[in-house]
């Protein structure tokens, strides 16, 4: 799924009240992390992961392991949170048109 610039900045919007639902910590990135931020997106849509690591590098590599892993989208990375979206079947969320 391919959102605009419009949709992105919508959710971003829709995101800034939210807190992290997820929070990895010094273990990293594990199943059970996997399995909880995928219970999240189902329910929510659009939820906050928040990652407890100072290396950008390593950072990086995990939200790249989370958006392959739970095909979900990342919207935007500020500092150690990160927005991730994934259309459910009920669409929750109101996206704007394209």
């Amino acid at each position: 799924m391919n959102l605009s610039n419009k949709q992105k900045k919508h959710l971003k919007s829709l995101a800034h009240s939210l807190k992290p639902i997820v929070l990895l910590g010094q273990n990293g990135l594990t199943e059970g992390v996997l399995a909880e931020i995928e219970n999240a997106l189902s329910f929510h849509e659009l939820i906050k992961v928040k990652i407890a690591t100072d290396d950008r590098e390593t950072k990086q590599l995990i939200i790249d392991a989370i958006v392959r892993e739970t095909e979900a989208i990342n919207i935007t990375k500020i500092g150690h949170v990160v927005v991730l979206y994934r259309q459910s079947e009920e669409n929750k969320v109101e996206l704007p048109r394209k």
